[in-house]
């Protein structure tokens, strides 16, 4: 095999250079040459932020190094590319460059690039293709510095130049930030934590880079979603990696028979709340619960890191638009697309389209409440159209579902008015639980006014409950075995209550209600407050008992 070999980009910027010589196949010290074209590329990269820039400037350093210990000769030839050949770089001018330097030093041109090889061969220049490494049939334990950061309740690492590193541990809806060290990062080991990132994200068949714009770099490196910023983006470098702490199933929520039948007949779901309350969690267990039940799913996310089953196709922007992966997605028909998350009004047109068209969706917002959730779309859709687009609203506090509103439209006189004449169009937000109506949503004149009735339904909650709280009180006590795992609380009953509706109980306080399995389960997380309660109760040597529903 000749000795002599030609670089283009694409094997610096893919690493695969460094593994053809470590591997020994280029044979015994490669006359490796290294045109000014490439080296102007991976300074252009470097110079506007890229991390592929600064990664391919390590294989370049890496390459010296190789020279430096007698292993490779390196040569660097060729000119800078002028202005004008810049410009032209888009029609494949300083790719005929390379391939012509490779011809002239009578070299082996090395690359990635299917179409530069192609036209190479047919130029009459010889080609070794360098593809990536061949994909792993197993996951291979990660290895890197930045989880030596994590712990077994570690949620995010939050990683700055020239600061102590920080943490957030506990659970969704229940966490604190933390000072992990009062050891500063300094700039070296903040750009080998970011350097072994790209490499790791590049080399692992599990792993992408999802987003890449000058001063920021989204990967998602197996579970680990990992944002790398820099200036101008931001003031300084830093590293923020999250990671989903469990992977929970729709059995561990406080889901009772009525909410789960629901979710099987409602196709205009939002899961809503704040910030790391367990949204996307329960968005994903949502995703593996209806495909369990033999749907077609799919996800529609700006960045894929919902932890779904492999049999759910997760897609993200094509060509950088959501609208290009929307007119595919529809092409697919899926039953229900989990869009995660619905932020920009054309997010919102999007999901209002794919409902219009008949697909089940299921959109994840970031709101304060389950109102505010609504408010989102009122300007973005007309008002009418509202209860075809959504029909459920779930919203999610402290890991777990908190309030469930539905919503239909009506015409009547809205709540307050007492003229009859001015009955119209009115939408009707109830409590799921209750039936109670607590918001109308209606037009007045040129406003959209959203009445909550909150007075009433209050009073009306009251006598509810109160009547809850006689009616149980004659129900038949089921003993209840309580079952510690790992991770987990098993409340077991006996056979003949298999798939009963129940409403569980430590001595006379209600805990939660639930719906027991066929096999007369219920599996809580200890990550759920429900689990977390019975625990704490059962430690009060409370009885744990529960009463038909």
């Amino acid at each position: 095999m000749p000795v002599k070999f030609a670089c283009d980009t694409s094997v610096i910027f893919n690493g695969q250079i460094l593994a053809l010589i470590e591997d020994g196949e280029l044979g015994n010290k490669p006359e490796i040459f290294i045109s000014n074209i490439v080296v102007a590329e991976i300074e252009y990269r470097t110079n506007i932020q890229k991390e592929i820039g600064f990664y391919g400037l390590n294989v370049l350093k890496k390459l010296r190094d190789l020279h430096e210990k007698g292993e490779i000769t390196l040569q660097v030839i060729g000119n800078r590319p002028t202005r004008e050949e810049i410009k032209m770089a888009p029609g494949g001018e300083l790719d005929a460059l390379i391939r012509e330097s490779a011809q002239q030093n009578d070299a082996v041109l090395i690359t990635a690039d299917r179409i530069q090889g192609d036209i190479a061969i047919f130029e009459g220049v010889e080609v070794l293709f360098a593809w990536e490494k061949k994909p792993q049939k197993t996951k291979e334990p990660l290895s890197l510095k930045l989880l030596e950061y994590f712990d077994e309740k570690t949620m995010s690492i939050h990683l700055k130049r020239n600061l102590a590193p920080y943490a957030k541990k506990g659970a969704p809806g229940n966490w604190r930030l933390v000072k992990i060290s009062d050891e500063i990062i300094e700039n070296q080991q903040i750009e080998e934590l970011a350097l072994e990132i790209i490499e790791n994200v590049r080399e692992d068949e599990h792993s992408f880079i999802e987003i890449e714009r000058e001063g920021a770099v989204v990967a998602q490196m197996r579970e680990f979603r990992i944002v790398i910023t820099r200036p101008p983006f931001s003031n300084d470098v830093e590293i923020t990696a999250t990671r989903p702490l469990v992977n929970l199933t729709l059995s561990d929520y406080a889901i009772d028979a009525r909410l789960q039948k629901r979710l099987q007949t409602a196709e205009g779901i939002l899961v809503c709340g704040s910030p790391g309350a367990g949204k996307s969690t329960f968005s994903a267990a949502l995703a593996n619960y209806y495909l369990s039940q033999n749907k077609v799913v799919k996800t529609l996310e700006s960045v894929r890191d919902l932890q779904v089953n492999p049999e759910i196709t997760q897609y993200t922007k094509l060509e950088g638009n959501l609208e290009n992966s929307a007119d595919i997605l529809l092409l697919v028909r899926p039953d229900f697309t989990i869009f995660d998350e619905v932020r920009t009004t054309k997010d919102f047109e999007i999901y209002s389209d794919f409902r219009l068209s008949g697909v089940g969706m299921v959109g994840v917002v970031h709101s304060s409440s389950a109102i505010d959730a609504i408010q989102r779309f009122i300007g973005r859709i007309e008002l009418g159209m509202l209860p075809s687009i959504i029909d459920t609203i779930i919203f999610i506090e402290g890991g777990d579902i908190s309030t469930v509103l539905i919503i239909k439209m009506t015409v009547k006189v809205p709540h307050g008015f007492r003229d009859k004449d001015l009955a119209r169009p009115v939408v009707e937000v109830r409590d799921f639980n209750s039936r109670q109506l607590a918001f109308e949503i209606y037009s007045f004149g040129q406003d959209v006014v959203i009445s909550k009735l909150s007075k009433a339904l209050s009073r009306d909650f009251k006598k509810t409950s109160s009547a809850f709280k006689r009616t149980t009180s004659n129900k038949e006590r089921i003993e209840l075995d309580v079952i510690i795992k790992k991770d987990k609380i098993i409340l077991k009953a006996a056979p003949r209550f298999a798939s009963q509706n129940i409403e569980v109980y430590a001595d006379e306080k209600q805990i939660f209600t639930g719906s027991l399995s066929r096999n007369s389960e219920i599996n809580l997380s200890l990550s759920n407050k429900e689990g977390r309660r019975i625990l704490k109760e059962r430690d009060r040597n409370k009885k744990i008992y529960a009463k038909i529903k």
